[in-house]
Order: structure tokens, then C-alpha cells, then sequence
């Protein structure tokens, strides 16, 4: 839930029509049929930065905020979508060479794209798109209509693939189809969260484990409100920074295939053969890999002090070596650092602007919120949002209720 000074209604007031409801009204009004609502969440990552796509781990749990997709079966082969957000529509037909439109529309085309390719033959179908995770905050809204889409269209054409499936083409259609080289993370845990646990994945097997998020403290995640142009461009760069330190490494240990294969004394040892620049990148992503099982050990040992460490260590970590902080996430950082109740603060997402996600002691939210805002304020001018939210479940139909 996003932090907000409202009342709550009076005892008296009429409760609101829940989002899939209003929805499904929504959808019938549109397209004259009813209307079957699926939804997939966002993420937040605590842990394991710029690791998925070097074949590392990460630790992500699944936010409540999602993407909700109404959609109907069609007679013929064409995708008709249309946007609450933005209130635009578009078409796409399915037995037309696909084409890359370099707009929002690219998720999903891109994601029915990539099932027909793996033999999915899907059924046309009307959807109607409403989004609830903020763009360009680093907490995967790109992924939550991937995976809201591709569930849906799956249910609506009567074909199961099972969840980690379904995240493989999810990851395949942003990186073939919208052109962005992102590792799995944000489709797998969109969808494969669990209310009330993070989730710790090996990015090269996709093995997984759950792990409990103590009861007594919660996520806070803070929103700079800034994302800088260079995010895009940067991220690829980084990638293949990483790739440059692996081509290198692998010509005196034969045996690494990614950064994922590499430990610290392997890259200090041959330091000397890496620019200095693609060292850094090289010493982030092997420590940060170290720093996620050493924080699952800590979860399992109720040992959150110690998980709070690893994620400063994290924070450091990605603002000196790999360089996809700036000077907002920071201050949150400091900020957060300073405020009473805080247990652990460091950057979250590509970076650049975005988040920043806390773990916080629930009964020290309100003072921890109002004093980083205030102290945000006073620096920068903006008012950041900041959002409490529970580990979330993964994608899932929606009934009447949600």
C-alpha cells in the first residue's frame, strides 16, 4: 500500500467496487462481452544487484502492486489492447510478420511473439491493460504486464506452461522483441512470489528457495522520483562490461562461463589482465553473489542485523564499483541510516534513479517515513513517495474479491 494522510471512510459509506469489479464493468463497457481479470505483481529486490544476467543470485520478493489484465477470447487472430493508464488502444495480428513499435504495446506483443515462436498457437483476443506499478521506480513494471499478459493469454487460449516457462518467454520478449537485456529476475518472481517470503533464486538453474521475511519488520520502499536518461544505454553497457571480464578471465580459467564462476581470489589474482573499469564491474557482481548467500544464511537465522549489513555492504558495493547509484539513492540511503527502526537501506532495481527498499521495525514505519521524507524534502526539493507493501503473491486469476 502507498502511504497516503486520507481518513478511512465512515462506517456508512458504500464500499468501493474492488479493481477486478470495476474492471470487469470496465471491460464490458469496451468490448460489449465479459471479461476474465488475471493480474502478475511487481518486485522489490533486498538483495543481489546487476546479478541475474552474469548467471548469479539474487533475492527478490514480490510487491503489492500489479498489472491487471481483463481480456475475452476474439473469432479471429488479432490482439486488441487498450490502456486505462494512458487511454490508448492498439491492434496486432498475430499471423502478421511482428514488428517492434518502440512503445508501451511492445510488453505484450512482445510476449505473444515469443509463446507462438515456442508452438503456442494462441487464440485472438480483446484485453484491457490497467497498470498499478510505477514506471521508471526500478520495481519491474515492465515485467508485470509481461507476465499479467502472457498468463492471460494462455488461459484465454486454453494452454498451460508451467510458471518458470512462462518467465523464460517473458524474459525472452523484452530481451528479442523490446531490445532490453535483462536477466530473469523480474518475470521469475512475478511469476513465482509467495506472501510473506522472499525468494532466493540461482539465475543459471532457476532452482529456488523460500525464505520467511520476519513478521515484525517491514518493506518500505522509497521512490526518488527521479530516473536519469542514461539508464537505458548504461545497463546494456554494464552488461557487456561484465561479458569483456568474463572473455578475459576465461582465457586462464577455462571453467568460467560467467561471472557466477569466478571468486574473489580468481579476480584478484588476475586483476592485472582486466581494464581497471571491468575489474570494478567484475568485483561487484562476484561479491554481491557472496553477499546473497551469506544474507540467506542470515534470513534463516532470524539474523536480520546481520542481513542489514549485507545490504549497506550492497549499497557500497553498486554506488563505487558499478556505478548505477547517483546522488538521490544515496541520500535515501543516509537518510534512511539515520532514522530510528532501520535495519537495512541500500538501493534497488537498474539504478539511476528509482528506489531504494528498507527494512524497517513495523512499529517504527510512520516515524521512519515522515523523517526521510522531510529530510528528502529539505535537500532535493522533492517529495519522494514511499510505499509499505508485504511480500506478495505471484500471478494469479483474479476473482470478484481482489
Amino acid at each position: 500500500m502507498q502511504l497516503t494522510s486520507q481518513d478511512d471512510p465512515p462506517p456508512a459509506a458504500k464500499p468501493a467496487l474492488t479493481r477486478a469489479a470495476a474492471l470487469q464493468m470496465r471491460f464490458q463497457d469496451l468490448y460489449a462481452s465479459p471479461g476474465r481479470i488475471f493480474r502478475a505483481p511487481g518486485r522489490v529486490n533486498l538483495i543481489g544487484e546487476h546479478t541475474d544476467y552474469n548467471d548469479g543470485f539474487v533475492m527478490p520478493a514480490a510487491i503489492d502492486f500489479y498489472t491487471w489484465v481483463a481480456i475475452g477470447p476474439r473469432a479471429d487472430r488479432k490482439l486488441v489492447l487498450h490502456s486505462e493508464n494512458i487511454s490508448e488502444s492498439a491492434e496486432f495480428d498475430l499471423d502478421a510478420a511482428p514488428v517492434p513499435r518502440h512503445r508501451w504495446t511492445d510488453y505484450p506483443f512482445g510476449v505473444a511473439v515469443m509463446l507462438e515462436r515456442a508452438g503456442h498457437r494462441l487464440r485472438g483476443a480483446n484485453l484491457l491493460i490497467l497498470g498499478e506499478v510505477p514506471i521508471g521506480a526500478g520495481l519491474s513494471s515492465s515485467a508485470a504486464i509481461e507476465v499479467a499478459t502472457g498468463y492471460a493469454l494462455l488461459e484465454n487460449s486454453g494452454l498451460q506452461v508451467d510458471r518458470v516457462e512462462l518467465a523464460r518467454l517473458c524474459q525472452r520478449a523484452e530481451n528479442d522483441f523490446v531490445g532490453m537485456r535483462c536477466g530473469i529476475m523480474d518475470q521469475f518472481i512475478s511469476c513465482c512470489g509467495h506472501a510473506g517470503q522472499s525468494l532466493m533464486l540461482d539465475c543459471r538453474s532457476l532452482d529456488y528457495r523460500l525464505l520467511p521475511l520476519p513478521q515484525d519488520v517491514s518493506l518500505v520502499i522509497c521512490n526518488s522520483m527521479v530516473k536519469h536518461e542514461l539508464a537505458s544505454g548504461e545497463y546494456n553497457k554494464r552488461r557487456a562490461e561484465c561479458e569483456e571480464g568474463v572473455r578475459r578471465l576465461a582465457q586462464h580459467l577455462p571453467q568460467v562461463r560467467a561471472l557466477r564462476d569466478v571468486t574473489l581470489a580468481d579476480l584478484n589474482r588476475f586483476e592485472s589482465e582486466l581494464p581497471e573499469v571491468v575489474y570494478r564491474r567484475c568485483r561487484h557482481v562476484v561479491s554481491e553473489n557472496a553477499r546473497v548467500l551469506e544474507a540467506a544464511t542470515a534470513l534463516v537465522g532470524g539474523n536480520v542485523g546481520a542481513f542489514g549489513d549485507l545490504m549497506a555492504h550492497s549499497h557500497r558495493s553498486l554506488r563505487d564499483d558499478y556505478e548505477v547509484s547517483c546522488e538521490e539513492l544515496d541520500l535515501l540511503v543516509e537518510l534512511a541510516g539515520e532514522a530510528d527502526g532501520t535495519l537495512g537501506a541500500r538501493m534497488t532495481g537498474g539504478g539511476f534513479g528509482g528506489c531504494t527498499v528498507n527494512l524497517v521495525r513495523s512499529p517504527r514505519v510512520e516515524d521512519f517515513t515522515r523523517s526521510v521524507a522531510r529530510g528528502y524534502h529539505a535537500k532535493t526539493g522533492r517529495t519522494p513517495e514511499i510505499y509499505v507493501s508485504s511480500a506478495a503473491e505471484g500471478a494469479a486469476q483474479a476473482d470478484s474479491s481482489s
